[in-house]
């Protein structure tokens, strides 16, 4: 069955606490593999803009920019950022766009302890 798109409304308005209703446990998996994908990409850009000088590219073209700026790194730590940014995205987009995710809950799980690798790599960088 198709994901009804709808459910994020409820979300959102659960979120800011006037939902008259709950929201679905997919839409609070999908958004939270989307959430998780964004604070480490969004950690992993402004890591580069702020500490190391680049100017980041706008819109849709700094997620590309940011992660192979990490992918073609020598440095090993770097590309393993780069690689799960790039699962992560993968995810992300699967939990955005897709009417129907497999294994939800177990992408869901992925995503959260590579979101939270990503983070910890570069506060260590």
């Amino acid at each position: 069955m198709s994901f009804d798109r709808s459910e994020y409304f409820g979300l959102a308005q659960e979120l800011v606490g006037q939902a008259t209703s709950p929201s679905s446990q997919e839409a609070r998996l999908r958004s939270a593999i989307s959430r998780a994908y964004y604070a480490a990409f969004c950690k992993a850009r402004n890591h580069l803009r702020d500490k190391e000088g680049h100017s980041i590219p706008p819109g849709g073209q700094a997620h590309r920019y940011v992660r192979n700026q990490f992918k073609k790194s020598p440095d090993k730590v770097r590309r393993e950022v780069g690689e799960n940014l790039n699962r992560l995205r993968k995810d992300r987009n699967k939990a955005d766009y897709d009417d129907t995710v497999t294994r939800l809950p177990a992408i869901t799980k992925k995503t959260l302890k590579l979101a939270g690798r990503v983070i910890s790599k570069l506060g260590d960088l």
